[in-house]
Parts: C-alpha cells; sequence; structure tokens
C-alpha cells in the first residue's frame, strides 16, 4: 500500500485505469500540458533510452511506459515532488522500466553523459522569473511556472548535450516563445521537425505549443492540423477524447484534465 503523505491523493492517470498517480493540490497535479506531450513525442517502442527533464510527479514517463517498452529516466529538481514522482513509479510497479533521479537538468549532461537518450522531452517553466514581491508564495508552483532554476535556453542547451545525433526532442511551452525555442533549437543544433498548435476552442487564440526537433537534422518543418480542446458544448473535442482515451467521445463520460 502507497503511504501517502499530508494533502496528497492517489489519483486514476486518464484512462489507464490500471495506472495511478500521487498529487496534491498544493504541491502537483498534472495538467493537459503533460499529457499532450506524452502523446506528441516520438517514442522507440521496443528499445532504446528516453529521458524526460522537469518531470514533476512522473506523469509524462508514466504515461510512456503504456507506449514504449524503453528505458524512461525522469528528472526532477524538487526534491519534494520528486519524492512524489518516485511512490508514482512504485505503486504501479514500474521500478523495472522507469528511474527517477533528482537533479538540475544543468547538471545531466555530465551525470547521465553526453548524447545518451534517444529522445529527451521537457515541459519546462513557461514565464520570465517576477520581482520577489511578484513570485507565487507556494515556492513549489513558483519554481515550477518560473525560470527560477533554469531559463529556456539551459532547457535547450541541455536536451541538445542529452540526445543522440538523429534523437528527438519533444517540448511544450506557450505559443508567444515559438520564435525563441526555434532559434534556440538551431543554435544548438536541434532542427525543428513538427509544431502542433494547441487552441481552448475554435476562434479563440492557441495557448499551447508542442514541437519536435532532431538532433544534428536536416531542415524539414511540418505543421500539423489544429488540436482544439473544447467544442462549441464546453466538451472535449473528439480529436482530444481520441487522443486522450483512445475511443470516440461520450458525451455523458468526458472526463476533466486539469488545464
Amino acid at each position: 500500500m502507497v503511504e501517502l503523505r499530508r494533502d496528497e491523493r492517489l489519483d486514476y492517470l486518464l484512462a489507464e485505469e490500471d495506472m495511478r498517480i500521487i498529487q496534491s493540490p498544493n504541491v502537483f497535479a498534472f495538467s493537459l500540458d503533460a499529457v499532450l506531450l506524452a502523446r506528441f513525442a516520438y517514442v522507440p517502442i521496443k528499445q532504446g533510452r528516453i529521458l524526460d527533464l522537469c518531470t514533476g510527479n512522473g506523469v509524462i514517463p508514466l504515461l510512456l511506459s503504456r507506449r514504449s517498452h524503453a528505458k524512461i529516466t525522469g528528472v526532477e529538481l524538487q526534491e519534494r515532488i520528486y519524492d512524489m514522482a518516485v511512490r508514482s513509479v512504485a505503486v504501479n510497479e514500474l521500478e523495472d522500466q522507469i528511474e527517477v533521479i533528482q537533479g538540475d537538468l544543468k547538471d545531466m549532461p555530465e551525470k547521465l553523459g553526453h548524447g545518451t537518450f534517444d529522445v529527451v522531452t521537457c515541459n519546462p517553466p513557461y514565464f520570465p522569473t517576477p520581482k520577489k514581491d511578484e513570485q507565487n508564495l507556494n515556492q513549489y508552483l513558483a519554481i515550477a511556472r518560473h525560470e527560477i532554476y533554469c531559463t529556456l535556453e539551459d532547457v535547450v542547451k541541455s536536451c541538445s548535450r542529452l540526445v543522440r545525433p538523429g534523437g528527438k526532442v519533444a517540448m511544450v511551452h506557450r505559443p508567444g516563445r515559438l520564435v525563441d525555442i526555434i532559434t534556440l533549437f538551431r543554435k544548438y543544433s536541434l532542427e525543428p521537425k513538427r509544431i502542433r498548435l494547441v487552441y481552448p476552442k475554435m476562434g479563440k487564440e492557441a495557448n499551447m505549443l508542442l514541437i519536435e526537433g532532431t538532433r544534428d537534422g536536416k531542415p524539414d518543418l511540418k505543421i500539423l492540423p489544429p488540436l482544439y480542446v473544447y467544442d462549441e458544448h464546453n466538451e472535449y473535442t473528439d480529436d482530444l477524447h481520441q487522443l486522450l482515451y483512445g475511443k470516440p467521445n461520450e458525451k455523458t463520460e468526458t472526463k476533466e484534465v486539469p488545464e
């Protein structure tokens, strides 16, 4: 039986009814961006090595384990959240496939090896660090959301060093950073290959960006069809429901994923 601490809860992970994850509303709970990244990223099916930076409570490694038999490593800076990820892996009995380590992503190339991984994924902090008096008083949320311990350039640089030549790097971010991301990808030898914009609903501006690049790849960018989250009835679109749950939308059984 898994040990839950303080305000933690044990949730089902989407439609994976036999897979559980430890969450906390005050420390860390996964949101839709992590799930979409786990569905978007290329993964080797049978073998290889996958790395997930800024892994949080382990949601992306857990979801990727359903798509691949490759070894998966998650890296999380914050000790409390790292501990949640370790226990989430254990409760699903996936210790043979998934390893979670605590540390700073900037240190990982030296610690884990340059060019060691076939795929690197990352759901990094989205926002520049505000002034101290403007930061979230909850340190866990402030670190997860703002570039307090790593900048976008730190993230891209580490990803590039960790992935092998020809390997893939996939990231989720805000559309407003698209130019910055492409510029940094090319600075660090990651050629953008696939982009998908996610919209809250038709007629609204995109609020999420999924991007994948290849280390030392040749220019050939594909812009994938837009993904809309909600339809005109404020229910998940068929495309999103199929992506999340692998089946058509049953209007009375839609499950909410935190935004």
